[in-house]
Formats: C-alpha cells, sequence, structure tokens
C-alpha cells in the first residue's frame, strides 16, 4: 500500500490563538492533513494519547504547561512525533515526519494571511509585577508576522496598586516564550495553590504532567496541607474539566451508610430506602470522584472499590444489574498506606491501583517562605466581608517561626483568630496572633 493513498495525514495544533490555529487548520486540511487542535498542552497530551498524530504544531506559549517541559515529555512518550514549534525551529532530538515540507508550507501560508487577529486571552485581565508594583491591563499581540519574527507583546491600559514582593511571583503569567537562560526559572502558578517554593513547583509541575491523563492519583500528606485543592487542580487542568467534580470523605459517613452513598441503591434495599438513589461514582460519570481520607474506608467496601477500579463497572445495592460509567478517581490520605497494608489493615492490592500516580503535598513547615503569600491570600478573602487587615512585621516573623502542625488549614484559622482580636486597628501585632512557639 502506498503510504498516504488511504492513509490520512494527521496534526495536532497545540495554541491558544484560535485565529492562528484557524489559518494552520485550513491549510493544512487543503492538503489533506487531519487536524486536531488544542488550546494548551494539557489538551494536546490528550490528543496524541488518543490518535498518535504524524505531528505536533506547538505554539512558543502554551497557558498551562512549558513549552520545553511539554516537548520533552512528548519526546520520551511519543517519539515518533515530528515536533515543531509555529516559527517553523524543530525541537532537538525529536523525529521529522516525511512530509515536514507540507508543514513548514502551511506555517508560511498562515504567516501570509492578514495578521489583524489578536490572540484568544488578547484582552483578558492580566497582573504584571512592576519593580514594587503590579501592573494590571491586557495583552495585544502581533502573532503571525513572518516565521522567524519574534511575536511583540503591549501592556496597555495600566493601572498600578501596591503588590508585597513576596507574592509577586504568583502574578506573574508568562506572555512569551522564556529566553535559554531563564527558561528553567520560569514558572507559571496553578490557580488556588499559593507558593513558589521548590516543593510547591515540584507538586505544580507533576500535577501538569498526570492532569491529561485518566491515571489514578493518590495524594499524600499531613492534615491541613491542601490535598483536596491539588485534586481540585487536576481536575480543572483536565479534559475532565466540563464534567462534574464529586467529593465523598469516607471518614465522614457511617461506615453502614458508606458503600450505599458510594455505589448508591435501589428501593427497599434495605431499611429506609424508600426511594432509589444515585451513588457518587456514578453522579461523577465522566468526570472525577475525589475520595478523600481512603484509609478510613472499612475492608468489605476496599474490596468492591477495587473490583470498580479495575473494570469501570458498579453495582448499585440492591440491584442485580452492572453499569459501567466513566470516571477518574482521586484519592488522597494523611495515613502510611503501605504500612497499613503491612498490618492488614488495608488492601495493599487497593494501594498499588491507587497510587498509579502518587503525589505528596507538602508540610507548610518544610515551605515557610510561602507563609507571606498564603497570609495576603488569606487576608484578602477575609477582606471581602470585613475591613481588610495588614499583618506588621512582629506577627510576621511569629507566623514564619511556628511550626504548623496544622498547616495551612491552621494558619486560616489562626489569622480569622486575629482579625477578631485586632479589632478596629487596621494591623494585626504579634499578639493577636495565638501561637506558642516552643
Amino acid at each position: 500500500m502506498v503510504e498516504g493513498a488511504t492513509t490520512q495525514r494527521s496534526v495536532v495544533l497545540a495554541s491558544a490563538d484560535a485565529a492562528l490555529r484557524g489559518r494552520l487548520r485550513d491549510s493544512l486540511a487543503g492538503m489533506r492533513w487531519k487536524v486536531r487542535e488544542a488550546s494548551g498542552g494539557a489538551e494536546a497530551m490528550a490528543h496524541l494519547e488518543e490518535q498518535r498524530p504524524e505531528a505536533l504544531l506547538v505554539d512558543s506559549w502554551l497557558p498551562d504547561l512549558e513549552v520545553s517541559e511539554l516537548a520533552g515529555h512528548i519526546r520520551e512518550m511519543f517519539p515518533s512525533v515530528d515536533l515543531l514549534r509555529v516559527d517553523g525551529d524543530s525541537f532537538e532530538g525529536g523525529a521529522r515526519s516525511p512530509r515536514r515540507h507540507e508543514l513548514l508550507h502551511a506555517l508560511r501560508e498562515a504567516q501570509d494571511a492578514p495578521a489583524t487577529d489578536t490572540v484568544a486571552w488578547a484582552n483578558a485581565p492580566i497582573a504584571v509585577p512592576v519593580g514594587g508594583m503590579v501592573r494590571f491591563g491586557s495583552v495585544q499581540a502581533e502573532r503571525l508576522a513572518p516565521v522567524v519574527e519574534k511575536q511583540k507583546e503591549e501592556v496597555v491600559a495600566a493601572v498600578e496598586v501596591p503588590l508585597p514582593e513576596a507574592i509577586g511571583p504568583l502574578f506573574a503569567p508568562k506572555l512569551a516564550s522564556p529566553s535559554p537562560s531563564s527558561a528553567s526559572q520560569s514558572f507559571v502558578a496553578i490557580p488556588d495553590m499559593i507558593g513558589t517554593s521548590e516543593a510547591m513547583m515540584e507538586l505544580a509541575r507533576m500535577i501538569r504532567l498526570v492532569a491529561p491523563r485518566s491515571t489514578t492519583v493518590l495524594i499524600e500528606g499531613e492534615t491541613g496541607t491542601g490535598k483536596e485543592v491539588a485534586a481540585k487542580a487536576i481536575h480543572r487542568l483536565s479534559l475532565r474539566s466540563n464534567k462534574p467534580f464529586v467529593v465523598l470523605n469516607c471518614a465522614a459517613i457511617p461506615e453502614a451508610l458508606l458503600e450505599a452513598e458510594l455505589f448508591g441503591h435501589t428501593r427497599g434495599a434495605f431499611t429506609g430506602a424508600v426511594t432509589s438513589r444515585t451513588g457518587r461514582i456514578e453522579a461523577a460519570n465522566g468526570g472525577t470522584l475525589f475520595l478523600d481520607e481512603i484509609g478510613e474506608m472499612p475492608l468489605p467496601l476496599q474490596a468492591k472499590m477495587l473490583r470498580f477500579l479495575e473494570c469501570g463497572e458498579l453495582q448499585r445495592v440492591g440491584d442485580n444489574e452492572t453499569m459501567r460509567v466513566d470516571v477518574r478517581v482521586i484519592a488522597a490520605t494523611h495515613q502510611h498506606l503501605e504500612k497499613r497494608s503491612s498490618e492488614g489493615t488495608f488492601r495493599l492490592d487497593l494501594y498499588h491501583r491507587l497510587a498509579v500516580f502518587p503525589l505528596e503535598v507538602p508540610a507548610l513547615r518544610d515551605r515557610t517562605g510561602d507563609i507571606p503569600a498564603l497570609v495576603e491570600f488569606f487576608l484578602a478573602e477575609m477582606g471581602k466581608e470585613f475591613p481588610r487587615k495588614k499583618v506588621s512585621r512582629a506577627a510576621m516573623e511569629k507566623l514564619q517561626a511556628y511550626s504548623w502542625p496544622g498547616n495551612v488549614r491552621e494558619l486560616a484559622h489562626v489569622l480569622e483568630r486575629a482579625t477578631i482580636l485586632v479589632g478596629d486597628s487596621p494591623e494585626i501585632g504579634a499578639d493577636e496572633v495565638r501561637v506558642r512557639i516552643s
């Protein structure tokens, strides 16, 4: 069979710029390429997994993943895919399509098209740190100059407001591809995950890697570290983001009712079951099920949960029929499940099935440099309802000297108590920070 006679060429276009994708799509479609579009790196990875394309055209900036990081991941997992930038440059060490000349021709055609469109996020509000200030404005981009020309950005309609130095990095979205010297230092924060410590940057990197897949994730970490925040970030960056995110705390529901809550039940299945009820798994169909405190799940139910994870089928309590559902499971625990499995209180096979991709959320005492940013975040949230407070230098030193056994949740509670104790004063002092430093 002659290659290309019956097999259609396929390519994935990864760019946040819908206009650019449209021009490339039209050009490639005229050469009989099958085109799949992705607005970010996570979506591009999902397309690569579903149907291995011949090539991937990737923009110099993506809203969710570092381009260099995405390229390295693709080279490792999909070595046969030809990986090209939209400026026509190829990535080192990648494959080369026998029809690369067609891809380059499509890029040139797209560049020759009228370049009056701006990127999809062109007029969206952004925040860019400038010295000790944060500049709020919008981005205008000239995207389709000749292939070799660099894109240009201009921040317009700017308004400056003070920005604490400690949280500056949180408001620095990357507007253009970094230079080689700065690429290793660039970091795009995940919304709601506050902190730029090395531990949080690594956690964000791992979340971006696993989010596009349907892989089961086990999030480990002490109580109050923000495991549910990490789970929500995985869901938000996945292709399931427009589907349900269903939460079940295994420790908050009595053992006798947990199975029915998880799998659902039919009418009359047990005393008090006057109507049929959809379980949390079924409610999450197409989306994500987050099982918090999975270590509290009783052993008999663990076996049923293992069965569901292996075959994707569930059976309501009191029903003889099974149904298939498409659910991604993310579990969280503050316990050492592997140790508990050796003690016989948690199934080892279930642990291995859950921990396909383990993540650990760092304790607050291991990232005290993030405390100023967290303080600003919580005070801003409290300031929506009551007058905004600020923290004195002495109070901040006291907050950073404390070991935080309750982690981020305890910090939020301490700050809430302090805002009450300080009364009408605009500043929280060390005396209002009620923690015991040993």
